[in-house]
């Protein structure tokens, strides 16, 4: 997948918090790399100034968060901050993993653009961030 310039779509797959758990993380990772993105992941226990620092310096196209611990909320209020702070509000934001459908109201007043929780279908996060792509490369 690329974008206007011809380059790749790049990704940043965030693990924020004390979350040990990231074979999900990384069985998404793998996806979306067979599928054609540029994928960088961060590894576990990140905080979302270490993701955020990490989602500008790699100059990312998409902000991806994984979470299995239940501290979602709080973390996506830090990394809104961040990312506004930081400008990066252009980019694609989406956090899956243990995420109940009461909180995603919530998440999406924080700015979060897609939501996949548990059992989500790889080929639905591809597809996703394939229609951001092609919505930036037609702007």
């Amino acid at each position: 997948m690329t974008v206007a310039n011809n380059s790749k779509v790049k990704i940043l797959v965030g693990k924020p918090g004390l979350d040990g758990h990231d074979v999900g993380a990384k069985v998404v990772v793998r996806a979306l790399m067979d599928a054609g993105f540029e994928v960088i992941y961060t590894g576990l226990r990140k905080t979302p100034s270490e993701i955020a620092q990490q989602a500008l310096d790699e100059k990312v196209d998409v902000i991806g968060l994984s979470s299995l611990a239940g501290s979602h909320l709080p973390y996506c209020k830090k990394l809104k901050g961040l990312i506004d702070q930081y400008g990066l509000k252009e980019k694609l934001w989406l956090i899956g993993g243990c995420v109940p459908k009461k909180d995603h109201a919530e998440l999406k007043k924080i700015g979060l653009d897609g939501i996949f929780p548990n059992g989500s279908k790889l080929e639905d996060i591809i597809v996703y961030i394939e229609k951001y792509a092609k919505m930036k490369e037609d702007a």
